[in-house]
């Protein structure tokens, strides 16, 4: 028992000569690591339109089902899009199988981490408020290039559609 106290007063006395690892946190921010996943965002694509089809694949996945989406579709080229989109952060998790579930890269996980509210209403966030004019970590993606859909080429056109130089290389 006595051993037992002199290890503890031991380590004690070790870091009390340690210099202290205090962040003074207004002024000076924490080093956040590049996969932290904080505040969820909605990108665009390069064009500028929102890259989101609404295609209910957050929301299924979502674990507390704080992702609500309302789709419509636009008359002129019949692409889909959310009219409403509403993430309720009282909710969430953070835990990014919404991010990793879009097949799109519309949602994303950004390193934001002060999202603190005296108001638990103002954690509810709709489209506008998660609607960013970028493209996030892929700025350079664009899914209907990408996809081949008919809004800016015919069906079997878009870049994975070209054939291979040598179709062994598709092999296992």
């Amino acid at each position: 028992m006595i051993r037992a106290l002199l290890v503890g007063f031991g380590v004690t006395l070790r870091k009390m000569f340690e210099k202290p690892v205090t962040v003074q946190y207004p002024e000076q921010k924490p080093n956040i690591p590049e996969r932290y996943r904080g505040r969820i965002i909605l990108t665009s694509d390069p064009s500028g339109e929102e890259r989101c089809v609404a295609c209910y694949l957050c929301s299924s996945v979502c674990p507390v089902d704080c992702i609500t989406i309302q789709a419509a579709e636009r008359p002129e080229d019949h692409r889909r899009y959310p009219s409403a989109f509403r993430i309720n952060f009282n909710r969430c998790i953070f835990c990014g199988l919404c991010a990793e579930a879009c097949p799109t890269l519309a949602l994303q996980m950004t390193r934001d981490f002060e999202m603190a509210e005296t108001d638990s209403r103002e954690l509810i966030y709709e489209k506008d408020d998660l609607l960013v004019k970028h493209g996030g970590k892929y700025p350079d993606y664009s899914f209907w290039e990408q996809a081949g859909v008919n809004v800016t080429h015919a069906l079997g056109y878009g870049t994975q559609d070209r054939p291979t130089s040598d179709p062994r290389s598709n092999l296992p």
